[in-house]
Formats: structure tokens, C-alpha cells, sequence
């Protein structure tokens, strides 16, 4: 019988009916059962939180550091468990979760040591015997509603920071990989994190968010997902005046100029666009490349591209999994046959992997066509699957414009030797998250994170900045 994982609220493990999460890479196993949330458990956890705040903000902040550092300890201990539990929920190569994995408890720590620090601002005034200074004040009761494909460093990217401000949270996972965070959640509990300040709810993102976005005590929410529900929660949340932030969509490119250190720039592209699956929100969608190298470039990146292996990441070897679920496979065999009727060049892949241990799971050959234009929907419309767009520009500033003649602005990385055609890049490429001779994909958490554009809304996410959002200010003039 697979073990049953119970949602938390007010401190207590919360039974109810429960719903399937299976390996997609092998659909025989489920991996755990999981309670199904519901209205009224929103409320409860809102009222929980709510009913803890008072307590959790008054601590200390070095106090809350300190747990946070008892959170992060605990996820240590369990480091090889939870990168084999993220792969089997998934997908992603054990590498890759175990990475993941050391992130979030990187995460914990950064935050953790915040609670020494959060800065403050003293400045003198113009007045005499007047002092002033303002302070750090946290939000209240927070909503946050994470998507699957990175599942447990996005909750400690929302949670981390969010706790060490002082506020009490309501945490919402995806239903197609709930595990990871959940193991947070029971590291917040191992660690001594008072009941209601964090309270968590798996199920029904539609029954869930309503309920969410509608309860009283809430005054914030920070959402990573699809643009669609990205728009309908910014709607909602707006009516009631709630402090918002959206982390969406991408159709992220690659500039490759004919100067560029070329086998770098092969790899550089192939990382970005194929691992993960290609299930990155920072994942290179298009690569443009300077038509003076185009062709090569074209043929070089299929030969490194064939090299790869797809299959269960929890194998030795394996460079990509499978995709999430059916959907998400849905979507990418869809996108390969727009690319087909409009016109583009399939060069490599395009097909669903059948065939013993592959009919098993969502499996799709990592895709590349070539010879795509802007018009089409495969050069304008995010994928998130291993789906890549190559594009010609005659040269750099015509690569430049191809690059922003997109409605997203998330990430974006150019290859080239070229001082100065980087810092062009740098300062005239529409996106809020830029590399140079990087894969476009791939972040550290010391920096703030987040796009331009129809990518994202609110304060970024991550470093410093991750504290604008997840806090306010007290200002203070005293007369002596």
C-alpha cells in the first residue's frame, strides 16, 4: 500500500480523501498518496495562521534564523532520499534533484542568517534632536502557490524568505509532484516551527486558489505557474487589494554570433533547452544564431543533441526523463506538429519514444527545428517541453531584435568573445534574468530572480530583493 502523506494544518497532520502521484517515468508506481484539500481546509489554515502570527512576528529574527537553520540541517540528513523522491515524482535525472536538492537547503540557510541582518534605514534629519530610522514589518498571513518542475527549491525560495520576515504561510503544491515540499513541510515540524505558522495544502488548484485568494486573514500570495492562472489570480487578488507576485511564462533565447567560442556555444544551447526535459521556466526556447555560422552551428547541434539519453532518471547515464505527465507530453507532441504544418525544418527528434520501459512513461525525443521565422506560433508561444526553435539573423542587432520581438521577457543569454557586443546585450535585451557564454538556464540564489514584460508582476523573487516582497516598512521620527 503506497504510504499516504496527510496535509498540515495548525500544527497537525490532517486526514481526507487522497489522489494518486505516479513516477512519470514508469506509471505503474505511485509514489505516494496524497490528502485532497478543500475550501473549508483553507480557511482553516488561514484562521491557524492568522491565530499564529502575533507570536512568530514578535520572535526574534535571530530566533527564526535559528530554525531556519534546524530546517535546513534536517534536509541535509535526508539529502539522498529526497533526490531519489524528486526524481521518481518528476522525473528530473537524480543529478538533477540532488542539485535541486542542495539548493533549497542552501536556500534555508541564506534566509536563516538574514534574521541577524534585516536591514533597516537610518538617516539623518533636517530637524534638530529629531531621529529617524525605519524598520522592517512583515506582511501577515502569505499564500504561496508553487509550480511542479522545480519542486522543492521554489517553496524554499517562497518559504525561506517569507518566515524570516515574520509571517505565518498557507503553501499550495502542484498535484503532479506535491512530495518535495512536503518533506519542507515536515522539516518545519521536526525543527520546532510553532503550529499555524506554516500550513500546508495539496489538491484541486482550482478549489484551493478560489478558496486562497477569498480568505480573510490573507494579505499576500506569490504564484509561479502558467500565465493563464498567472492573469485570473492577479484579477482576484487585486479586487481585495493583496500584495501580488507572479512568476510565469518564457520563450527564452539564445544569441549565438559567429565569434562565439562555438563548441561552448553547442553546449551552452543543448544544456539550456534539453535538460530538465526541457521543464525550465529559464530553458533556451530559440536560439538565433548569425546567419555566417548558421548551418554549421544547425549541424553541430544536432550531432551533440543525438548523444543524448533519454529515459528514467533514476538510471545511471541518463541525460533527460520523461515528461511530467500526460498533459505536459500532450503539449509537446501538439508543438512538434505545429512546427511541422508551419513550415519549419525538423532536424532532429519529433516523436514520442515507444517501446519497452518507454511505454511505461511520458517519454519525447529532445526536438530541434530549424529555419523557424517570428510569425510562427513555434517561435512565440511557450512550450516547456524539449522543443527547440532555431533562427537565422543576418547579424547582431538583427539577432537582438529577433530577441525581443516577444511577449515574454524572463531569460535570455548571448554567446560571443565580444566585449562590447556584450554589454549591448546587457543593457538593450528586454528580459530580467541575462547570462553571457552560460546556458540560459541555471540560477543561484544570492541574486534577485525574475523577468520583464508578460513574464512576471511584482517584486523579484530570490537575494536581497526576495525581502521587498515579503516585507514592509515602519518609519519612526522621535523627538529627544
Amino acid at each position: 500500500m503506497p504510504e499516504v502523506f496527510r496535509n498540515y494544518i495548525n500544527g497537525e497532520w490532517v486526514d481526507g480523501p487522497t489522489f494518486e502521484n505516479r513516477n512519470p517515468a514508469n506509471t505503474d508506481e505511485v509514489v505516494g498518496l496524497f490528502v485532497k484539500g478543500s475550501a473549508a481546509d483553507v480557511h482553516r489554515a488561514a484562521d491557524a495562521a492568522q491565530a499564529a502570527f502575533p507570536g512568530w512576528s514578535n520572535m526574534p529574527g535571530p530566533a527564526r534564523g535559528a530554525l531556519l537553520f534546524k530546517v535546513a540541517d534536517i534536509l541535509e540528513k535526508k539529502f539522498d532520499q529526497l533526490g531519489e523522491e524528486m526524481c521518481r515524482e518528476e522525473g528530473k535525472t537524480v543529478p538533477e534533484a540532488k542539485g535541486e536538492v542542495r539548493r533549497a537547503i542552501n536556500i534555508f540557510r541564506y534566509f536563516g542568517s538574514e534574521g541577524s541582518r534585516l536591514p533597516g534605514h537610518l538617516v539623518p534629519s533636517e530637524r534638530d534632536r529629531v531621529h529617524m530610522f525605519a524598520i522592517r514589518k512583515p506582511i501577515g498571513v502569505i499564500g504561496l502557490i508553487n509550480p511542479w518542475n522545480f519542486p522543492i527549491a521554489i517553496p524554499a525560495w517562497k518559504l525561506a524568505p517569507a518566515l524570516i520576515c515574520g509571517n505565518t504561510v498557507i503553501m499550495k503544491p502542484a498535484s503532479v509532484s506535491p512530495l518535495s515540499s512536503w518533506r519542507i513541510v515536515e522539516a518545519c515540524h521536526e525543527a520546532g516551527i510553532p503550529k499555524g505558522v506554516v500550513n500546508y495544502l495539496a489538491g484541486s488548484g482550482s478549489e484551493i486558489g478560489n478558496a486562497l485568494v477569498s480568505a480573510k486573514a490573507l494579505k499576500a500570495v506569490s504564484f509561479t505557474g502558467s500565465c493563464e492562472i498567472g492573469e485570473w489570480l492577479h484579477a482576484e487578488a487585486s479586487k481585495r487589494r493583496l500584495r501580488i507576485q507572479l512568476e510565469m511564462g518564457g520563450k527564452n533565447p539564445t544569441i549565438v554570433l559567429a565569434d562565439c567560442d562555438f563548441k561552448a556555444a553547442v553546449e551552452n544551447v543543448c544544456n539550456a533547452a534539453f535538460f530538465s526535459t526541457g521543464q525550465k521556466c529559464t530553458a533556451t526556447s530559440r536560439a538565433i544564431v548569425e546567419e555566417s555560422i548558421y548551418d554549421k552551428f544547425v549541424d553541430a547541434l544536432k550531432e551533440r543533441t543525438a548523444k543524448l539519453k533519454v529515459g528514467n532518471g533514476m538510471e545511471s547515464g541518463i541525460d533527460i526523463g520523461p515528461a511530467v505527465d500526460q498533459g505536459q507530453l500532450d503539449t509537446d507532441l501538439k508543438y512538434i506538429e505545429i512546427g511541422k504544418q508551419e513550415g519549419a525544418r525538423l532536424v532532429l527528434g519529433g516523436n514520442r519514444l515507444t517501446g519497452g520501459a518507454y511505454d511505461k512513461g511520458y517519454f519525447v525525443e529532445p526536438t530541434i527545428f530549424a529555419d523557424v521565422t517570428e510569425n510562427m506560433r513555434l517561435a512565440q508561444e511557450e512550450v516547456f517541453g524539449p522543443v527547440l526553435a532555431v533562427m537565422k539573423a543576418k547579424d547582431f542587432p538583427d539577432a537582438m531584435r529577433i530577441a525581443n520581438n516577444i511577449p515574454f521577457g524572463l531569460s535570455a543569454s548571448v554567446q560571443t568573445t565580444n566585449l562590447s557586443r556584450v554589454f549591448e546585450f546587457v543593457y538593450g535585451c528586454e528580459a530580467g534574468l541575462l547570462t553571457v557564454n552560460l546556458p540560459s538556464a541555471g540560477v543561484e540564489y544570492q541574486l534577485p530572480f525574475g523577468g520583464t514584460k508578460e513574464s512576471s508582476f511584482g517584486p523579484k523573487e530570490q537575494g536581497p530583493a526576495a525581502m521587498d516582497f515579503y516585507s514592509d516598512y515602519k518609519t519612526v521620527y522621535l523627538k529627544y
